[in-house]
């Protein structure tokens, strides 16, 4: 099974050309197999025993949150509660993380949090900083860390630059030892991608030298960016695949250039599971199920949970399920469990992360040439004009017009999609021809006369295009149209327009990939 599948890849790569060969040498940069980690409130009570864990399902955990110590801010603690030694004594956790290690688990500590001072927000002195995760790393044999920063942890942007410096520097002399050191960021998330502050803080990681096993994305509490009728899960895979072109950006603008499977590889996603602290967004048993199979299928690097201590069905002395538990999902699980539905098939461990390198893919002019003979729309052009929903195509790639544009790259390097007009639909596929470009036949409506006056909703024909009318006019000519259409009385009909028109199947406009 497995040579005639190495024969069918190679078989597809000889037909597909550069394209896919671009696609299998990404495909085998990336050395590290996606993984799986639920996190844990360590502090919460009850308190849960992760040394222990039911299934396979909670072989690897994310601690959390190591934060600012009230009394002295350059003193880790777990959520203020305890120092170190502290949580040694009181929770017997060194003991238990050494038990999880024990039975080849991998433990992953997280920093920051919403609710407290991560260390950097905290901790003022560069060196007393570095020397404060130094401590957390070296007491739980760490080969992974978690950067969760939101809330205002995330927009102070002077304690986010001593941060950057402070895990850069750990990083750095760590480079080449037995104990190398992989960094995830994770970052609040919209279905539209990270906010500002979010790529801003990719950014400063960047900047400093950090070299970041990936991003995670916590797919949880949307709020108003989650639009009617949409669900949790669509949503989490709308902010993924925003994301995805977001990061391809952010390493761009590095100077590094990342295949789309290196970049799905530094992604991850975090649910919270059941309720959530928005009321009405509850992630089902069904959402784990699409997740995963969306997690599987790009690729993704790591799929966590908030939270493990929350796994369960509330029991019935639980009164009201709509609101949060820390120890319940707050919907009805039965026997299934959120961590194996997300987990599943997701083999791989944390700690691999830890010693992968970035792999540059190059990019060549002759990858990115476009064939009008072999694309099936028209190929972008700088000085013509497209209404909304044309399609064009560039750099091999199809866009849809989200809007009417003249002048903007389809391709140019943006955070954020509202930045935009184009939208990305996907490659031209090997073998695709010009789609015919529908005409109406003359006398479908009256040829434009310059002399008639025309109301809102006349439609005309100019050239052998069609015109409708968006207001009263007279003497202007539907042809200033395709230049300036906002001050146009003339608006030209899409080809899906025509093609209703004579009856014949519209050309789907896409929704982007």
């Amino acid at each position: 099974m497995r040579l005639s599948g190495v024969f069918l890849l190679i078989a597809g790569l000889v037909f597909s050309g550069f394209q896919g060969w671009r696609w299998f040498q990404d495909a085998t940069s990336v050395t590290t197999k996606a993984w799986t980690a639920g996190y844990v409130d360590v502090t919460a009570t009850p308190s849960f025993a992760f040394e222990n864990p039911a299934n396979s399902a909670g072989k690897n955990v994310v601690l959390s949150f190591v934060v600012a110590s009230k009394t002295d801010p350059c003193s880790p603690s777990w959520g203020t509660y305890y120092s170190m030694d502290e949580a040694d004594q009181a929770l017997d956790l060194d003991r238990r993380i050494a038990r999880r290690d024990q039975q080849g688990g991998d433990v992953i500590v997280s920093f920051g949090g919403l609710l407290n001072d991560e260390l950097s927000t905290g901790c003022t002195d560069p060196d007393k900083l570095k020397k404060a995760y130094e401590s957390v790393i070296d007491r739980y044999s760490l080969s992974t860390i978690d950067l969760d920063i939101e809330g205002t942890n995330l927009t102070d942007t002077v304690s986010g630059d001593r941060r950057a410096a402070a895990i850069a520097s750990i990083q750095k002399d760590r480079a080449g030892t037995s104990s190398p050191l992989a960094v995830w960021l994770t970052l609040p998330v919209a279905p539209s991608g990270l906010t500002a502050d979010g790529t801003d803080e990719v950014t400063r990681m960047l900047d400093a030298g950090v070299d970041l096993a990936g991003v995670n994305l916590m797919t949880m509490d949307f709020g108003g960016s989650l639009e009617a009728g949409q669900s949790m899960l669509d949503a989490s895979t709308a902010a993924a695949n925003a994301t995805h072109g977001q990061l391809r950006t952010l390493y761009d603008r590095q100077g590094i250039s990342l295949g789309p499977v290196e970049l799905w590889n530094k992604i991850g996603l975090t649910p919270m599971l059941g309720q959530n602290d928005v009321a009405g967004e509850i992630f089902t048993l069904d959402d784990a199920k699409g997740l995963n199979a969306f997690a599987v299928k790009n690729g993704i690097g790591r799929v966590s949970m908030w939270s493990l201590n929350r796994d369960t069905t509330c029991g019935s002395n639980y009164p009201d399920v709509t609101r949060v538990s820390d120890s319940c999902s707050g919907v009805a699980q039965g026997d299934l469990s959120f961590a194996a539905l997300l987990g599943d098939t997701l083999t791989g461990s944390p700690d691999s992360a830890a010693g992968a390198v970035t792999t540059s893919v190059p990019t060549s002019k002759e990858d990115l040439t476009d064939d009008a003979r072999t694309s099936p729309y028209q190929i972008w052009d700088a000085d013509s004009a497209y209404p909304k929903d044309t399609k064009v195509v560039w750099h091999r790639q199809v866009y849809t017009a989200k809007y009417w544009t003249q002048g903007d790259i389809p391709d140019n390097p943006v955070l954020q999609a509202s930045e935009t007009p184009w939208e990305l639909v996907g490659p031209v596929l090997p073998g695709e021809t010009p789609v015919p470009i529908p005409e109406l036949p003359a006398g479908t409506y009256p040829e434009w006369q310059g002399t008639s006056t025309y109301t809102k909703g006349d439609f005309v024909m100019f050239d052998g295009a069609a015109y409708e009318a968006k207001w009263w006019t007279q003497g202007d000519s539907p042809q200033a149209s395709g230049s300036n259409q906002d001050a146009s009385p003339w608006r030209a009909l899409t080809d899906n327009e025509v093609r209703t028109i004579l009856g014949i199947p519209t050309v789907g406009t896409g929704t982007g990939g």
